[in-house]
């Protein structure tokens, strides 16, 4: 278990505003993007379940038992992640239900016994405590990309336009990437450097280091700069110079990261989904969010997703009217 604290700030200032998460950046970044829209700088426990996971299922533990210690309790918990629901709920009762629990995903058990729970629209979960998003809440604000515009700009200067940011994920439980996809990728990408587009490329932890190796050798001597995994993560910057983006529909995470940007949003579609991501995926292509990549750019408009925004005015009505 560890701990960040931080102090708060902004229009709940005066609160108390913990995250609990289960350690996955995907799942602790949505909390953090929900405390920064709600103007909170909040104290950061994640749960170390690589020993006795089961633990963190215990529907009777204490808040204590779980490494969360009080009093003071939070005025406010925002949670991600199965292994955080019990904690968060342990977290409540030791508060005399006075802490507001905001839990992201479907928790698994009763969700009355939230006072908010925030969720992809395609889990399916509905209530009158549910607030459901077209996908993950993030971190992608217009002030956080201009920043990383001004940070990235000079570096990335050379790369020609338009450009494009390039979020290359992989197989993960839910999805299975096919064998060879990656370099039937690799050569569409070659292909479009070839013709003058300038390529960011970022890969993830799922991506096997040797398709990895592959790519950077096809596009080797073209316009296109592969973030090595070293140093300042440049993935808002990526985002923040790009004309379009392109993302492998592996990713949730990052085709919301994306589709918040308003800048089209070209999903490789790689490999069989899981039903419910099929379904985050067709809602946004129905919208007009998303279009296949079909090895070009293309260029549309369509309103950005505000996922994190929208769920943060839902939790500041949790304390009343401001």
């Amino acid at each position: 278990m560890s701990a960040t604290p931080r102090k708060g700030e902004g229009d709940i200032e005066s609160l108390g505003v913990w995250v609990v998460s289960d350690g996955r950046p995907a799942n602790e970044n949505q909390c953090l993007g929900l405390a920064e829209a709600v103007g909170a700088v909040p104290e950061v426990f994640r749960l170390d379940a690589r020993h006795g996971w089961h633990r963190f299922l215990d529907p009777v533990r204490s808040a204590a038992g779980f490494g969360l210690k009080g009093p003071p309790w939070p005025d406010l918990l925002i949670a991600a992640g199965r292994q955080s629901v019990f904690p968060a709920l342990a977290v409540k009762r030791a508060s005399g239900h006075r802490t507001r629990l905001v839990q992201i995903f479907r928790p698994g058990v009763n969700p009355r016994r939230f006072d908010l729970i925030v969720t992809p629209r395609h889990d399916g979960l509905t209530g009158p405590n549910v607030f459901a998003t077209h996908g993950a809440l993030n971190l992608v604000t217009p002030a956080r990309l201009a920043a990383a515009a001004a940070e990235w700009g000079p570096r990335l200067d050379h790369l020609p336009r338009p450009r494009a940011a390039v979020l290359i994920g992989g197989s993960s439980k839910s999805v299975a990437v096919p064998a060879g996809a990656l370099a039937r990728l690799a050569g569409q990408l070659a292909e479009l450097a070839r013709a003058g587009t300038g390529l960011m490329v970022t890969t993830s932890r799922r991506t096997p280091p040797g398709e990895v190796a592959a790519l950077r050798a096809a596009l080797d001597g073209l316009p296109a700069w592969i973030w090595d995994g070293e140093g300042p993560n440049p993935y808002f910057g990526f985002l923040a110079l790009a004309d379009a983006v392109i993302v492998t529909i592996d990713s949730v995470n990052m085709t919301s990261e994306a589709a918040t940007t308003g800048k089209p949003v070209l999903v490789v579609p790689w490999a069989e989904l899981a039903p419910k991501h099929r379904r985050f995926q067709d809602a946004l292509a129905a919208e007009g969010v998303t279009r296949p990549f079909a090895g070009r750019l293309e260029q549309w408009t369509y309103p950005p997703l505000n996922d994190t925004a929208q769920a943060a005015a839902r939790v500041r009505a949790l304390f009343g009217p401001a």
